[in-house]
């Protein structure tokens, strides 16, 4: 039984002799068919030269190759650096550069950022925006143009004067409306948002403790102001006499006028008799 034990120690030691001769003889094979390679790697590489860096990466790493002057050496990242995107394939996975144009990219026919002097837009770095679009933000992106919009008007305000409603004649009402979206800095600009026209209302007195148009508790006027409304008082009417007399004049010269050709009518007609 002991007999047994130590032959099967002994075979199993011979085997793995055996093995580790194969092994090395390998190694020994591989470094004279590629000097310098190495399969004891350090940061993500499976294969890698002293003097190259990796030759080739772990599973899901990018092979990169590092510039150095006129030297390139190979390293292995887990994601692609700005300018490149990764690609994968059976054979390898590797940093592939962007165009020209493009400071990062998703593929090679997607751009995400332009360098300086183009302009982003869909995917693509133009020399200037496409029609209906304008440069904006910090990466000189292209985005549709904004024009203002407004909304109906409101309606007119009570015929006020100062802020009252009561003592004058003449007076301004106004409305207004909303801005419902903000032009950008090529859109067109918003219209007018608030309007004011003359009003006349029929006088009258303002009672006792009335309030002024915007709900204010009315004031005592001083003098200057109580000569200033009489003299703007006595002024309208004197316009509305004259607007009056002019009709008046207006309306009897129209009255003679008729009657004088309604005359010439007449003469006219007793002649051809």
């Amino acid at each position: 039984m002991q007999l047994q034990l130590i032959s099967l120690v002994l075979i199993f030691l011979h085997s793995m002799e055996y093995i580790d001769t194969q092994q090395a003889s390998r190694i020994r094979r591989h470094r004279k068919l590629h000097p310098g390679v190495s399969h004891g790697c350090q940061g993500g590489c499976a294969t890698c030269s002293d003097y190259n860096g990796c030759l080739s990466c772990k599973p899901r790493l990018f092979f990169f190759l590092e510039r150095d002057g006129m030297r390139q050496t190979g390293v292995c990242l887990s994601s692609c650096p700005s300018g490149y995107y990764g690609t994968r394939s059976p054979d390898i996975n590797k940093c592939t550069k962007c165009k020209a144009d493009c400071d990062a990219c998703f593929n090679r026919n997607f751009c995400t950022k332009c360098k300086a002097g183009f302009y982003l837009h869909m995917g693509k770095c133009l020399d200037v925006c496409p029609d209906g679009f304008e440069p904006i933000g910090q990466h000189m992106e292209c985005t549709a143009i904004v024009h203002c919009e407004v909304g109906e008007w409101s309606q007119w305000s009570p015929c006020s004067k100062r802020g009252k409603t009561c003592g004058f004649k003449r007076g301004e009402e106004s409305r207004t409306r909303e801005t419902l979206r903000i032009p950008s800095a090529s859109g067109d600009t918003c219209p007018a948002t608030k309007e004011k026209r003359k009003c006349v209302v029929q006088r009258r007195q303002c009672r006792k403790g009335e309030r002024k148009g915007g709900g204010e508790r009315k004031r005592r006027p001083n003098k200057e102001e109580n000569k200033e409304e009489n003299r703007e008082s006595r002024q309208e009417e004197r316009d509305t006499d004259n607007r009056e007399e002019s009709e008046n004049k207006n309306k009897t010269e129209h009255r003679r006028r008729k009657a004088q050709n309604k005359q010439r009518v007449s003469t006219a007609g007793s002649t051809v008799q």
